[in-house]
This record gives structure tokens, sequence and C-alpha cells, in this order.
């Protein structure tokens, strides 16, 4: 099997590094990540400019590819990249991120954005995150990818990405694994003014999660807070199909 790995982190990410050396035992790893970090750069695409592609050294990996552009560019170009040289790749594999993708962060997140695209390219896909942005266990993460990859990767729809993500503890004091369904990620948001040497205003932003209470494991975002890892099955139609009906009655063409 051909497995390729992204990423949102950037190609020297460690999670990177951690999930290539863990899948290529069981498979062979081909890599294409961008330049420097990407996180938060959602699903887009660079179509403005051109995509600067480098071939570059990656231990336990068969060949490596280093990009200009985004997560989703790194998935569509890099398995272009590597077809035209004789490799079909098999699965698409995207982390290990440092930092969780949970609930309604999934629409931001670039690592679960590389996974979709593999899916849009018609491969099973697979997003692997660590809660922590300064993560440092990423063993249960891997552990995880690695199961996926021997007991579901038959399994797996190409319409269907999964999403894992495992706090950032030890495996001996991670809960269990939950399987479960986005939930809401919200936060208490700051934009902290600054001024630019040029004179300009500008922001940052920054937020710290809300706690919540009173809401099932079954969510991943609770799963986490509560101290599970979760695995949680996302698919890319977005289309809300109880109001497809309704809408026509609203007579909006009159």
């Amino acid at each position: 099997m051909n497995i390729l790995v992204a990423n949102d982190d950037g190609i020297e990410a460690r999670g990177m590094r951690e999930l290539v050396i863990a899948l290529s035992a069981k498979a062979d790893i081909y890599v294409c990540a961008p330049d420097s970090q990407r996180s938060a750069s959602g699903h887009g695409i660079t179509v403005s400019k051109p995509i600067i592609a480098e071939d570059v050294p990656y231990e336990n990996a068969k060949a490596a590819v280093r990009l200009s552009g985004t997560p989703a560019d790194c998935v569509k170009l890099g398995m272009k990249i590597f077809q035209d040289r004789g490799i079909k790749i098999d699965m698409v594999y995207s982390g290990i991120n440092h930092g969780g993708n949970l609930g309604t962060d999934t629409l931001y997140s670039g690592t679960v954005s590389a996974a979709i695209e593999g899916s849009i390219c018609g491969v099973p896909s697979v997003a692997v995150s660590v809660n922590s942005h300064e993560a440092t266990h990423f063993e249960y993460a891997c552990e995880l990818a690695v199961s996926v990859l021997e007991k579901a990767s038959d399994r797996i729809s190409p319409d269907t990405v999964l999403n894992i993500n495992t706090p950032d503890l030890p495996k001996e004091e991670i809960k269990g694994l939950k399987y479960t369904t986005l939930g809401n990620r919200e936060y208490k948001e700051f934009f902290t003014p600054a001024m630019l040497e040029d004179g300009r205003r500008a922001y940052r932003y920054t937020g710290d999660p809300v706690i919540y209470e009173g809401l099932p494991d079954t969510i991943d975002v609770i799963a986490m807070q509560e101290g599970y890892a979760s695995i949680t099955p996302l698919h890319r139609d977005l289309t809300d199909y109880k109001l497809v009906d309704e809408i026509r009655n609203w007579r909006i063409e009159e």
C-alpha cells in the first residue's frame, strides 16, 4: 500500500515525523507537506501564483516533496506528482497535528482539509491530531492511526474522512476511545490590538476554549474535555437535506 502523508504544521513538524515512522512499518510512505506553518488555513488552494515543489530527503519515507502551497495543495498536487512517477496513492493521512481539530474547528483546520482533499481525490483519508499546540505525546495517536490502517482501510469509503483526536497525555492516562459526532468548539475570543512600525493598526487573534457542562461524551469536544480520545467520521457534503423541500415553499423565484 502507498500512503501520502501531509500536514499543516510544515514538513519539519515532529508530529508528521512520528506519524511517518509509525505508518512506515505497515506501508510505503510518500510525503508532501508545506514548507512552513499553515495552521488554520482551511481548504484554500493556490490559484494566483505558481506552487514551488522541491524534492527533499525524509527519513522513513520513500520520497518527499516540500511545497510552497497550502495543505490541500499538498494532497491535490502531491498525488499528481507521485502519480506522474508511477506511484498510485491508496490512502491519505494528514497530521499528526499539534493541536486538536474538534467540532466546528474542523471548518478552519488545514489538517482536516488536507484529509478531505484526499477524499475529493477519491481515496480513503484520515486526519490525526493531538490536543495541544505544544504536543509531546504522540504514541496513542500513532497507535490509533496504525490500527485504522490495519482494521479499517478497506472499509472507509472515499467519501468519508476519519478524524482522530487524542489528549496530549501518556496512553495510560487517557481514559479510552470514544466514537463521536462533531460538537461546537467555542472560545472566549480576544483580538489584541497592536501598532505596526509603519503606523498601521493590527490585531492578533487568541482564545481560550469554553468548558461545557451537562453534554454527552459522544460529542467529540466533550470526549476530549473528559480525557478521552475520539474518532469522528466526517463527510464533505454540507447540504441540509431536511430544508431542501421546505425552501421550495418559500417561492424565492417569484
